[in-house]
């Protein structure tokens, strides 16, 4: 259970940050 939380974390964070970085690649 632990595993599969830290995992979406994990999954949850690298989408966010391709996200942000798309957005900041617009703004310049």
């Amino acid at each position: 259970m632990g595993e599969l939380i830290l995992g979406g974390l994990i999954t949850a964070g690298l989408l966010f940050y391709l996200v942000y970085s798309l957005i900041r690649a617009e703004d310049l």
